[in-house]
C-alpha cells in the first residue's frame, strides 16, 4: 500500500488503495465515520489525497498524526481523473480518481491550515456574515419605504438618518416593521464593530501581523485574513504566484506566438481578492497627497489605464510584497 485516496463524506467515506504497481489492494466503499481512523490507523504510512472540502483540513491534521502523508486537492483538479463512460459516478469512482490525481507530479495542492489558522477565518466568515446581512437588511429598508413613494439615497449612513426621520410618514404597521429593521441594523454594526476589535487583538498578538500592517492597504483584517489562508507564503515559489493564485493576474489565451491577455481570473479566495482591492482604493485616494514612490506610480497609473486597472495593480503589487515579507521575513522597507 503506497497511495489511497479518500472521498470524504458526512457519514460513510470510500477508500481506494493501490501498491507500488497502480495496483488495487484496499477498495472500501462503505468506511462508518467513526471507523475511518481506526482503518488508517492499520495501514503503513501512506500518501493519501483528498478533496479540499468541509472537514478537509481536520481529517489531514488527524492523518499526520497517524504518520501518513495527506494531500489536499480542489475538486475541479480530481474531476478530469474519473472515468465517465465506464461506470458513472459514485463514491468509490471519486475515491478511485483522487488516489489517482494525488499522485501526479503537476498536481496542485492546498496548504493544510493548523486550528487556530482556521479559529481565525471562522471569525472573519461570521463578520463577513453580519455584514451581508446588514447590507441586506439596509436594501430592504429602502424597498420597502419606496413602496409608499419615500425614496432614500443608496448610502447606508444617510438611510440611517432618513428612515428614523420618515418613520412617522409609514401607514400603520409599517412603520413598526421597518423600525424594527433599523433596530436590527444597529444591532449588526455592534456585532461587526466586536469582530473588529477581536481581529485588531488578534494582529497586535502576531509579530507577522504587525510587519504586514506597515504596508499601505493592509490593516489587521487583511492581515490577518492572509496569514491564515496562505501562513508563511512557503507554498508558493514567488510573489506572481500567490497574485496568480488570488486571481488578480490577467486571463491569457495565447497562440501561435501571440499572447492575449484579458480580464483578471478572479480565481482564488474571493474574499482575500476584495480585501486586497480594498486596500488598494485607500492607497489610491491617499496617494494624491503624498510624494512617495508608491504614490507617484499609483497616480501615473491611473492617469494612464484608469481607475479600476489601477486599483487591480496595487492589489496585486501588495500581494507580492506580502509574500516577500513572510516568506523571507523582511520588513516592510517603503521606497522614497
Amino acid at each position: 500500500m503506497t497511495v489511497v485516496g479518500i472521498d470524504l463524506a458526512k457519514n460513510v467515506f470510500a477508500l481506494h488503495g493501490i501498491n507500488a504497481a497502480g495496483k488495487a489492494v484496499l477498495v472500501k466503499p462503505d468506511v462508518r465515520r467513526d471507523q475511518l481512523l481506526d482503518v488508517l490507523a492499520q495501514l503503513p504510512p501512506c500518501l493519501i489525497g483528498m478533496e479540499a472540502c468541509t472537514g478537509a483540513h481536520h481529517w489531514a491534521r488527524q492523518l499526520v498524526k497517524l504518520g501518513h502523508t495527506p494531500k489536499l486537492m480542489a475538486p475541479k483538479f480530481v474531476a478530469p481523473y474519473r472515468i465517465q463512460g465506464k461506470q458513472g459516478k459514485n463514491d468509490a469512482n471519486d475515491a478511485a480518481a483522487i488516489c489517482e490525481a494525488v499522485t501526479r507530479p503537476n498536481m496542485r495542492f492546498v496548504p493544510i491550515k493548523s486550528e487556530d489558522a482556521q479559529a481565525t477565518l471562522t471569525v472573519h466568515r461570521v463578520r463577513q456574515g453580519f455584514i451581508e446581512e446588514r447590507t441586506a437588511t439596509i436594501n430592504r429598508i429602502r424597498g420597502l419605504m419606496s413602496e409608499f413613494g419615500i425614496v432614500l439615497p443608496q448610502k447606508a449612513d444617510t438611510i440611517r438618518r432618513n428612515a428614523h426621520q420618515m418613520l412617522e410618514h409609514l401607514p400603520g404597521w409599517a412603520g413598526r416593521a421597518v423600525a424594527d429593521l433599523l433596530a436590527h441594523v444597529t444591532t449588526l454594526d455592534q456585532r461587526i464593530d466586536e469582530y473588529d476589535a477581536h481581529l485588531k487583538q488578534v494582529a497586535k498578538q502576531d509579530e507577522r501581523s504587525q510587519r504586514l500592517m506597515q504596508m499601505p492597504g493592509i490593516g489587521p483584517t487583511t492581515a490577518t485574513a492572509l496569514l491564515a489562508a496562505i501562513g508563511n507564503g512557503h507554498d508558493f515559489k514567488n510573489g506572481r504566484q500567490l497574485a496568480a493564485w488570488l486571481g488578480l493576474v490577467p486571463g491569457q489565451y495565447s497562440s501561435g506566438g501571440k499572447a492575449r491577455l484579458g480580464k483578471i481570473t478572479k480565481a482564488g479566495d474571493r474574499y482575500l481578492r476584495t480585501l486586497l482591492i480594498l486596500g488598494a482604493r485607500s492607497v489610491l485616494a491617499s496617494a494624491v497627497s503624498k510624494t512617495d514612490a508608491i504614490s507617484r506610480w499609483a497616480m501615473a497609473l491611473a492617469a494612464r489605464i484608469g481607475y479600476g486597472k489601477t486599483l487591480v495593480a496595487i492589489a496585486a503589487k501588495n500581494a507580492r510584497m506580502v509574500w516577500a515579507m513572510l516568506a523571507k521575513g523582511q520588513a516592510f522597507q517603503p521606497a522614497m
